[in-house]
Order: structure tokens, then C-alpha cells, then sequence
């Protein structure tokens, strides 16, 4: 089979940056952008992610397509998407820091996600969390239908266990 892969490939995580202004607010996917040590400072301490390691939210950022949310010079909040362009995306790492909440901030963040280009026509959209139903249920997002078809292996305090992030095995319960 020969061919190119077209817009597809412009899309995903090396393309052009989009960027979209709503009042004194920015949501840019231009990696430059990321303020690093402000992501790492929030998912470190987040529920989802304790201790992560620096170079863990790194590589999680040059392998997925990145939304940050800035107020001025500032990073406010951020969410990054893991997909193939194709048939699946997994929405991770989604914030908005306390002090801008209440704003719309994070439905706006879910408008730009959910209208980027490499992310239409998707077979399946994912993200795990724990209370943000209703954020979520607006922009389409359900339980799993079918759970006992589901199956993942987790390991929660994978960040917490060894000082390099590892972990010998799977949580057990």
C-alpha cells in the first residue's frame, strides 16, 4: 500500500499550534508553551498522579497532544490527550488550579478538545475520573457500557513506591 498520510499527520501532537482567546484567557496546543514545573507542581500532588517524576510528565507530553490554559504568562491549567488519530483517545492530566475555577474555564477547555482537528471521527474516546461526571456527560462521555469487558492494570502508587517510578508488580487488592 503507498500513499501519504495526509491531513491525519498534520493534526496529532507535532503539528501547528492552535490557539483560541476568550477574554484575558488562552488555550494553546503549542508545547513551548507548557510550563513544565507548573504541570509537574499539580499533577505531583494530584489525586490521580502523587509523586510523579518530572521526566514521567515529560515524556507523557511529547507523546500526546497537549492543551494548556494561560492567563497572561501564567499556566492555569492543562489536559493532554493520548490517541492514534484514527480510533481511540484517552483525555488525561485535565486541571484548572483552584484560584481560576469557577469561570467556565475547564467546559471551554472541553470545547477545544473536543472540536481539534486530529480528533474527529473516533471510534472510542476514554478518560477516568473520580468527580467530574457532569463536566464530562456534556460533551458525550458515559459510563462503560459493558465494564466486565474492560480490564487494565493499575498500579496506584507506582510514583510513590521507588525513586525512580517503578514498581516490581501490578496493585494488588
Amino acid at each position: 500500500m503507498t500513499g501519504s498520510l495526509g491531513d491525519a499527520s498534520e493534526a496529532g501532537p507535532n503539528a501547528s499550534p492552535v490557539e483560541t482567546v476568550r477574554g484575558d484567557y488562552v488555550i494553546s496546543t503549542d508545547r513551548s508553551r507548557i510550563d513544565i514545573a507548573a504541570v509537574h507542581a499539580f499533577l505531583s500532588q494530584s489525586y490521580w498522579s502523587p509523586g510523579i517524576p518530572e521526566d514521567t510528565v515529560r515524556r507523557g507530553i511529547a507523546g500526546a497532544i497537549c492543551f494548556g490554559i494561560y492567563h497572561g504568562r501564567a499556566q492555569v491549567g492543562f489536559a493532554r490527550v493520548i490517541t492514534d488519530q484514527a480510533t481511540y483517545a484517552y483525555l488525561a492530566d485535565v486541571y484548572v488550579l483552584e484560584e481560576h475555577r469557577g469561570r467556565g474555564l475547564a467546559k471551554w477547555l472541553m470545547e477545544v478538545i473536543m472540536s481539534h482537528a486530529a480528533l474527529q471521527g473516533l471510534r472510542r474516546f476514554a478518560l477516568s475520573t473520580r468527580d467530574a461526571h457532569a463536566l464530562y456527560r456534556q460533551f458525550g462521555f458515559e459510563l462503560v457500557a459493558s465494564p466486565e469487558r474492560q480490564m487494565e492494570i493499575m498500579r496506584r502508587n507506582i510514583y510513590l513506591e521507588s525513586p525512580a517510578g517503578g514498581s516490581s508488580g501490578a496493585e494488588r487488592p
